[in-house]
């Protein structure tokens, strides 16, 4: 997740702490929505395009991530 995040912020993953709100490093609506699309692509979920913001930081979109996936797999 960090890695794809990186990509669209044009920064190294290193860069990018997971606990940092994404808007520190100027996230802006193309790639959220962009990230949005990545997650239903690669998980095949549905996610709103409001994730990045919902979730501001790698670590609580994967944590939403986890969540909808347990209860996906659950049903």
């Amino acid at each position: 997740m960090t890695e794809r995040v990186a990509f669209h912020l044009h920064r190294s993953p290193r860069e990018i702490d997971p606990d940092t709100p994404l808007a520190d490093y100027g996230i802006d609506s193309v790639a959220a929505i962009s990230i949005c699309g990545e997650i239903e692509e690669h998980f095949r979920l549905a996610v709103a395009l409001t994730v990045a913001y919902d979730y501001p930081t790698v670590h609580a979109i994967g944590g939403h991530l986890a969540e909808l996936l347990r209860l996906r797999d659950a049903s």
